[in-house]
């Protein structure tokens, strides 16, 4: 299920139109010299358009980060939604294989070696373990 990005889109617009209100309540008020004929631009413009702009960034800040949640590639192909950690962590059991010229060592699911024909088994290579499958035990 997608995330919705009303809040950020919102925030932006709010702190746009606060910008322009802010500019146009300071080019009013730079145009008059006494006090009392600055106050409307106050009151009209820069006061409500600082507060759009604080409005904007607090949705701004409140928008749900990311580009949603991770599909995995059976799922992108039309087939059944494997569960959340299923799709985020690898689990396969067999012994771990490496990449030529690798430096860790993966587990045969791990999503940075799965589906490589050149994968090889890791063997007795020193090799640090992926931070991503995590082969062996800790």
């Amino acid at each position: 299920m997608p995330t919705s990005r009303a809040p950020l889109w919102s925030g932006l617009t709010a702190a746009a139109v606060g910008a322009v209100l802010c500019v146009l309540g300071w080019y009013g008020v730079s145009g008059e010299r006494f006090a009392e004929r600055q106050l409307p631009y106050l009151a009209s413009c820069t006061i409500p358009g600082a507060a759009l702009i604080v409005a904007g960034a607090v949705l701004v800040g409140t928008a749900p980060a990311g580009r949603g949640p991770v599909r995995t590639a059976t799922e992108r192909a039309g087939g059944p939604a494997a569960e959340p950690e299923e799709a985020l962590a690898p689990s396969s059991e067999a012994p771990p294989v490496r990449v030529p010229g690798g430096t860790l060592a993966h587990r045969p699911d791990c999503p940075l070696v799965a589906g490589r024909d050149d994968a090889l088994p890791a063997g007795d290579a020193e090799l640090a373990p992926c931070p991503v499958c995590e082969p062996w035990p800790r």
